[in-house]
């Protein structure tokens, strides 16, 4: 693939920041911070692990729309504003992304675009040749 293919995942924040979902030039696709936003723009419900794995669902279309898949996934950077929801978020992580092993960053941080967001996870992946 040359050149350069966009993915949206119909995020209100990417028109309004000005920014793709995913983003794929030549054989790498770089998947922006992806909170946990139900199809219909309000925050998924449930605790933690809900968010991550709606992030992970997320990132991981935005990937195949790509035409990409879990297995590429060479890099992700999780983070978090309660430490004590590492655990939770890490146990998704594995279910998605833990075939591929990909180098993987988990972090607090004070706050996220919302107030209820307690994750927010990015990913990268390469397709091989």
């Amino acid at each position: 693939m040359s050149g350069r293919a966009r993915a949206s995942s119909g995020s209100p924040y990417e028109a309004a920041f000005g920014f793709a979902r995913a983003v794929r030039v030549g054989q790498r696709i770089i998947v922006a911070g992806t909170g946990p936003v139900a199809p219909d723009g309000s925050t998924t419900p449930g605790g933690v692990a809900a968010q991550a794995e709606r992030c992970c669902a997320i990132i991981l279309a935005a990937i195949e729309e790509l035409g990409g898949s879990a297995a590429d996934v060479v890099r992700t950077r999780m983070l978090l504003t309660h430490p004590e929801d590492q655990d939770a978020v890490g146990a998704v992580h594995a279910r998605f992304f833990g075939a591929a092993r990909p180098a993987a960053t988990m972090a607090g941080v004070a706050w996220l675009c919302r107030p209820e967001w307690r994750v927010e996870i990015e990913a990268e992946a390469v397709i091989a040749d």
